[in-house]
């Protein structure tokens, strides 16, 4: 039996909205094993954003219990959320969300300064992440001088020099030309084949979903549907 890196039991998750209680999250129960790659798809309003946003320890769960690479989460601080978060979760977004300001390795080298990793070892583990990603030469460019498929190669990079349990994709080619959109999922799905790295992708792109080994389809807060 492989070893099950996120672990979530009867999740739910309520927000306020005025007076209303809006239920985004009905007691959603999901098990995702190291190395596997999975998609969670579901129309508008399914909760796969609320969804995403408690697995990548971006929200709490209101009720339920979550372990995320055996560390249980419901109940922690902001802090240690923030620190888990960072710890054992990489985000790649349909947006980049990369500073603009700042060069690509610098954009890398974030989430290690975020760790305490000292200078010289977050530029060394940040050059050899945009290496890993085909940007070796790029180091120095900023996002606005990248193209869309080198800004989220950039932001792949980032998300991988943490080496964590878990990347979330949220719609990762959803900005992308098909060529370039065709790459990106080459280059994470290699990740996983070469490093075993769990991916989560989600999407409502059956193409994407057509390339995971597993996919979770969601629909008014519960899981619908669980299987290849």
């Amino acid at each position: 039996m492989s070893e099950i890196v996120v672990n979530a039991r009867d999740v739910t998750k309520v927000y306020k909205m005025g007076e209303f209680d809006v239920h985004a999250l009905r007691g959603v129960s999901l098990d995702i094993a190291r190395s596997e790659v999975v998609s969670i798809m579901g129309p508008s309003g399914s909760g796969k954003s609320t969804l995403m946003n408690v697995l990548g320890c971006l929200d709490r769960p209101t009720d339920g219990e979550y372990l995320l690479d055996g560390e249980k989460v419901e109940n922690l601080s902001d802090d240690q959320l923030s620190s888990i978060r960072n710890r054992k979760v990489g985000f790649v977004f349909q947006s980049f969300n990369l500073l603009p300001r700042q060069t690509a390795l610098t954009n890398v080298v974030l989430p290690l300064r975020y760790a305490g990793v000292n200078n010289q070892e977050a530029h060394e583990r940040a050059m050899a992440a945009l290496e890993k990603v085909g940007l070796g030469d790029r180091i120095k460019h900023r996002p606005n001088e990248l193209s869309g498929g080198q800004q989220q190669r950039v932001a792949i990079a980032r998300s991988l020099v943490n080496d964590p349990a878990v990347i979330l994709a949220d719609e990762p080619t959803g900005a992308l030309d098909s060529k370039s959109g065709q790459e990106i999922m080459e280059l994470l799905l290699k990740m996983n084949e070469e490093q075993g790295t769990t991916l989560i992708f989600v999407t409502h792109d059956p193409r994407i979903a057509a390339m995971t080994q597993r996919t979770i389809h969601l629909k008014d807060g519960l899981v619908e549907e669980d299987g290849l």
